[in-house]
């Protein structure tokens, strides 16, 4: 029985780590068929949209769809009681909408003058962030049932909708950036209706209830995320914002291709995070002092390893460009070395913020976001105003090399490890 539960649960990460993957593979995959069809204002004009659309996410919802995912595992959520939380989340991402609309409403003219695309986009990219709440709300639900199957073919059908429909306007219909915009939304807006329909087929959700206790609870869990999510807005998105409003569109299109390519770096760190952590906490909870060791052991190795890669990135960056992208964008290779730096840097992080995960005292790492955010920023304002549009690039590496250090800092005090030690070790020996 308990190697049948092994396998099922091999299985269902292996089908959540495949859909994952892909999800986020699907930019770097449309990257060398759009950067053929796009010049670098217009795809610059693409990395506007969906920009705001992940500045978005911390307002539309409230992070609420992460409540009833957790709601799930509370005694008095058990069938007519789950119904009403999250049909009290869907009225907070109602209000929560509604809100955000009538901003847009009033300031659609100047928001749309900075961020330099056009007016209607401030209304779709609303419309996007609407659906991927839902489709996010469903997904919750499978994993909390371990339905891993359910969850990767929804996953995998809206990545193989936006990546196909993308092609469809972009390349067979020749709408342009208009068209990339426009696939994005069919795709999720379709995906969402599939998801809502499947909520209520499953009878998991109670729309026209009106429990404002649920409410409320929802909110003390989705508000206190906010500044999280605010935080990594600032270290993973704020710098299109920066460069469009210094440099223009087309700057912002280099630089979005650039993060494209060394995004999949990020991708392959995350994997592998995924498959470390339970592996991690299986030999932390054994206590042995040699096994501390070895943990060590092999993190200083890891680090070498993606510190490697990193350098490799710098010589490697302007061929990859070139082959991935085209000659228009050739300008783009020279910050891939500098976004990669920053991704190595992102998989150390993850490396020690295991030990903050085991020991529970994860509310330290949204300050330290927080404040890798700030840093990141106030580099971008110095960096570009130094080194031009790579000095974005390498205000990202140090913010990402400060949240790494902040969170090994604090890892090595809430689980002492020997960090040190095991050089005094190799040097008693």
């Amino acid at each position: 029985m308990s190697k049948l539960k092994g396998k099922s649960l091999l299985s269902g990460a292996a089908i959540y780590l495949f859909a994952n993957v892909l999800n986020a593979a699907v930019p770097f995959l449309l990257l060398p068929i759009l950067t053929r069809y796009l010049d670098p204002a217009e795809y610059g004009k693409v990395a506007m949209f969906q920009t705001l659309v992940a500045a978005l996410a911390a307002l539309v919802g409230l992070n609420v769809q992460g409540a009833a995912s957790r709601k799930f595992f509370d005694e008095d959520a058990q069938g007519e009681g789950l119904r009403l939380f999250i049909g009290s989340c869907f009225q907070v991402l109602l209000l929560s909408s509604l809100a955000v609309l009538a901003v847009v409403a009033v300031f659609h003219d100047l928001l749309s003058s900075w961020l330099g695309i056009p007016a209607e986009w401030l209304y779709l990219s609303i419309g996007v962030s609407v659906a991927s709440f839902i489709v996010n709300m469903r997904l919750g639900q499978w994993q909390v049932r371990r339905q891993a199957k359910a969850y990767g073919v929804l996953q995998v059908t809206q990545s193989l909708a936006i990546m196909l429909m993308s092609i469809g306007f972009v390349v067979v219909l020749s709408a342009g950036a208009e068209g990339r915009v426009w696939a994005q939304l069919l795709a999720v807006f379709c995906a969402s209706l599939i998801a809502c329909g499947l909520l209520y087929k499953d009878r998991l959700v109670h729309f026209l209830s009106w429990r404002p206790n649920y409410i409320k609870e929802a909110l003390a869990f989705g508000v206190p995320l906010i500044p999280h999510v605010v935080g990594a807005f600032l270290l993973f998105s704020v710098d299109r914002f920066v460069i469009n409003s210094e440099f223009g569109l087309e700057a912002a299109g280099l630089y979005m291709v650039a993060v494209q390519i060394s995004l999949v770096l990020g991708v392959l760190f995350d994997s592998v995070n995924k498959a470390y952590v339970p592996w991690l906490f299986e030999r932390l909870s054994r206590g042995d002092e040699s096994g501390s060791h070895q943990l060590i052991k092999y993190s200083y190795f890891y680090f070498l390893l993606l510190l490697s890669l990193a350098l490799l990135a710098f010589w490697l960056g302007p061929v990859v460009v070139r082959l991935f992208a085209g000659e228009q964008y050739a300008m783009a290779g020279t910050l891939i070395g500098w976004l990669a730096l920053g991704q190595s840097f992102k998989g150390m992080y993850f490396t020690v913020t295991g030990y903050i995960f085991y020991q529970k005292k994860t509310s330290i790492l949204s300050l330290i976001t927080i404040v890798s955010g700030g840093i990141n920023l106030a580099g971008l304002l110095v960096g570009i105003s130094l080194f031009g549009l790579e000095g974005a690039a390498i205000a990202f590496a140090v913010a990402m090399a400060c949240q790494f250090i902040f969170s090994w800092m604090f890892a090595a005090k809430v689980h002492p490890m020997p960090w040190l030690g095991v050089f005094r070790r190799k040097k008693m020996a």
